[in-house]
């Protein structure tokens, strides 16, 4: 039985590790943390429900490699819970154990034991993006007649060109523009609060430049947000839901008019489209992972695997013309082809 400076020292270091560590040291995200924290009070009610610990009495001492991995069966057996969701969770305790053996050293073979643990094996899906003639339909959907379609459709313009995520765009000050610069970019604060510079393609220079005349004409060197509304005479920020019913409406609108969309849209759909763009054109992978700001590039390649799949094909298409054999591209080709 655990004592209770056990207890006490778990419970203290569990706090440090939330509203310090991660805050304060790793600065991350607020969003973060408290995701962080939601996993971690998971296993805690686990613990305490499952396991009949009283929380109490909960200390290091049950942070063991048998307990996390009954804990990863019982999500998935009794909670019906998403891989994705689970090893998020198995990522949280891990991270919190790192931070603990690194204040207490005894407690290194049980973080180590528990990065021994495998974590639940995720479903490939193919990755959803726009083909061009989509693309091109839904950046030409507003119309430029109101103020709203015009910030619209720069907000579209900017999305694709900078591979941005909405997060990152609902951010950007016209003050993070850099347009007069010898390689004109952008400046992007992304996950875990780091910086990154996008440079700007010359036609988007130029949207730029025209948008900030009619939207902040006052002030160029403004720290107001880039995208904004303005209501009961003040600026704000917009909303990721405004982003969300935009895209929604103008994939509607190209339907509408007769052009072919995907059945389900999302702005995260721009970005993975941008990224899929440059793959195509032989951009290497480093150089799509620092445009999208991932901080590995196993993030970047596992992204875009199933592409090579895609594009390989095609090549081999093209040097081997149809001589009455069937197509690279026939999914069961493809099936048998790429199958261990």
């Amino acid at each position: 039985m655990m004592s209770k400076k056990g207890t006490a020292q778990f419970w203290d270091t569990a706090h440090r590790y939330l509203d310090h560590q991660l805050k304060v040291i790793r600065q991350v995200s607020s969003h973060t943390i408290d995701s962080y924290r939601d996993c971690l009070n998971s296993y805690v009610d686990y613990l305490e429900r499952v396991e009949n610990i009283s929380r109490k009495k909960i200390s290091f001492h049950n942070f063991g490699k048998e307990t996390i991995k009954r804990y990863q069966t019982w999500m998935i057996t009794e909670q019906g819970l998403a891989p994705k969701t689970c090893n998020l969770r198995l990522t949280a305790i891990r991270s919190f154990l790192e931070y603990a053996a690194q204040e207490y050293l005894w407690l290194m073979p049980v973080y180590t034991d528990a990065c021994t643990i495998a974590g639940v094996k995720t479903p490939n899906h193919a990755i959803e993006y726009f083909e061009p003639n989509e693309m091109t339909a839904l950046l030409a959907a507003p119309s430029g007649i109101s103020k709203t379609d015009r910030r619209n459709q720069m907000m579209l313009i900017f999305l694709y060109d900078t591979a941005a995520r909405v997060a990152e765009t609902r951010q950007v000050k016209v003050s993070n523009l850099h347009l007069d610069a010898g390689v004109p970019y952008v400046t992007l604060l992304g996950k875990g609060r780091k910086y990154r510079n996008i440079p700007l393609m010359e036609k988007t220079v130029l949207h730029l430049k025209r948008y900030l005349k009619d939207f902040h004409r006052s002030d160029p060197k403004t720290d107001l947000p880039l995208f904004y509304a303005k209501a009961h005479g003040l600026l704000h920020e917009l909303s990721s839901d405004t982003f969300e019913k935009m895209i929604k409406r103008y994939a509607e609108q190209c339907r509408e008019g007769g052009y072919p969309m995907p059945d389900r849209v999302h702005c995260h759909m721009i970005r993975k489209t941008r990224a899929m763009d440059l793959y195509r054109e032989g951009v290497p992978l480093p150089h799509i992972q620092q445009l999208l700001g991932h901080e590995n590039i196993s993030t970047t390649s596992g992204f875009y695997a199933f592409a090579t799949l895609d594009v390989l094909a095609k090549a081999m298409e093209t040097v081997n013309p149809d001589n009455g054999v069937k197509s690279w591209s026939d999914p069961d080709i493809l099936e048998r082809l790429y199958r261990l």
